[in-house]
């Protein structure tokens, strides 16, 4: 039983891993007419610094320590943390460039 909720819980959070905002912003092309403007300045710069300004939020091993309710706040963090990240990559994108929106950013 324990071993399949923990197989349960690894699928869980590595499916909701979302890419770092400054590796997506790599990706962009700089031939893009949006490249150059102020607001793609902006999202680049943010991007850079998201990293650093991420909160480290209680690892899922942690959680396992406090008991089912620990291991549910530790998830519902990593959760957040995913889609918080996969947001601010999707702003990023859409301020730097004209193409369609991937379907991976979108909602």
């Amino acid at each position: 039983m324990k071993a399949k909720l923990l197989a349960a819980v690894t699928m869980f959070a590595l499916a909701s891993c979302a890419s770092q905002p400054a590796d997506h912003a790599t990706t962009l092309s700089p031939q893009d007419p949006k490249w150059r403007s102020a607001e793609c300045g902006k999202a680049r710069a943010a991007a850079a610094n998201y990293a650093a300004s991420e909160k480290e939020t209680m690892s899922v091993s942690a959680g396992l320590l406090l008991g089912p309710y620990g291991l549910g706040i530790a998830m519902a963090g990593k959760q957040h943390q995913a889609k918080m990240r996969k947001q601010f990559a999707r702003d990023t994108y859409l301020n730097c460039s004209s193409k369609p929106l991937p379907a991976s950013l979108a909602r």
